[in-house]
């Protein structure tokens, strides 16, 4: 059996600086643990820092899966990658179908389209792209944010796309025309995620200030939800561009989604899960605490909702919490993104393995 290796959780930021350094540990059966270090010797022409290691450690790659998500038929998995690429698999044994190579640097988030047979990517290279998933083009690239692009949500059909991103903004886009529709925030704070839901009847999401572009499709009655790194959570109209709340909580927010059209969730990064509604958003319905380590991911499942963290738990919560199914198997690794289909949980870790988990009726 493999000894475990451990590595510093957050070593992925660490050796992103020149002379940073991470530790790791390895502890073989029947024998003293041995510890060693990381030291980045400086950022490589790729992006990806070049790494040393001490106490005879080596360091044979660099990569990391960044996201996942699985086709609305449940037929086809997508994983990103800090090398640039994306692949798309076959959901049900994980066989390699398509490798997608146009991102430069790391590509931090990627789905599907509602077809399934489309998918969107947004990468450290600031730009967003379409995909085909059948023959791998690149069949639409997004110019126009000045930094990475964290996260991405897609309104109704897909003739629409909002993107968030490290230069503060979050925009609008027209797919049919490869144009930006316009920004729908600028908050000077990176945006690390976003989420598009419709909004309950009872929720007044504003007008516009101007006639919305006709290339506008499926935005009215949404709301758009930002998680953003200065500790506030925004949300306002997807259409009125209008504020609707703007929540503060305890650190920098990772993640968020809608529960429903008046709940949402949002976690931190010293790991507060805090469920809000949108009709009195001053005060959390609830706060989950399980671990101070940073929620990475959110999802909305069943009558509760799938969670992941920096320090490699992955639980689903049922309504009112009578209800927690921890799932195993990262270690200490950070699950990044979950993903479902029907009884199927797909999970991607830093340690470069997506898993799959079969549920039984809960």
């Amino acid at each position: 059996m493999a000894a475990p290796l451990r590595i510093q959780s957050d070593w992925a930021q660490a050796l992103r600086k020149d002379e940073g350094e991470a530790w790791l540990s390895c502890h073989p059966s029947g024998k003293p643990s041995l510890y060693g270090s990381l030291t980045c010797q400086g950022i490589g022409l790729d992006g990806i820092p070049e790494v040393t290691a001490s106490e005879g450690f080596i360091v044979n790659e660099i990569n990391k899966i960044t996201c996942l998500d699985i086709s609305s038929g449940g037929g086809l998995g997508v994983s990103s990658s800090t090398d640039g690429t994306m692949k798309i698999w076959q959901a049900s044994n994980g066989e390699l179908r398509r490798v997608l190579e146009g991102h430069v640097f790391d590509v931090n988030c990627c789905r599907f389209f509602p077809s399934g047979l489309v998918v969107l990517s947004g990468g450290m290279d600031a730009q967003l792209k379409i995909w085909s998933a059948e023959d791998a083009s690149c069949v639409v690239t997004f110019k126009g944010h000045k930094g990475g692009i964290l996260d991405t949500a897609i309104v109704d059909r897909g003739r629409n796309v909002v993107s968030g991103s490290r230069d503060g903004t979050a925009r609008l886009w027209d797919c049919g025309r490869s144009a930006c529709l316009g920004v729908l925030a600028d908050c000077g704070s990176s945006i690390n995620g976003v989420a598009v839901g419709a909004a309950d009847n009872s929720i007044n999401l504003g007008a516009p200030e101007q006639m919305p572009s006709e290339r506008e499709v499926g935005t009215e009655a949404k709301m758009l939800l930002l998680a953003r790194e200065d500790k506030k959570l925004q949300c306002l109209g997807l259409q009125s561009r209008q504020p609707v709340f703007l929540f503060i909580g305890s650190d920098a927010f990772n993640c968020c989604t809608f529960l429903s059209g008046f709940l949402l969730l949002a976690g931190t990064q010293d790991g507060n899960i805090y469920q809000l509604d949108v009709r009195s958003p001053g005060a959390p319905v609830q706060v989950i605490h399980r671990s101070g380590a940073p929620v990475l991911s959110l999802l909305s499942f069943r009558d509760g909702f799938i969670a992941s963290q920096g320090d490699g738990s992955c639980f689903i919560v049922q309504q009112d919490l009578d209800y927690v199914t921890e799932l195993t198997g990262a270690d200490c690794d950070p699950v990044y993104k979950v993903a479902t289909w029907e009884k199927q949980i797909y999970t991607c870790c830093r340690d470069g393995l997506v898993r799959r988990y079969q549920l039984s009726d809960l």
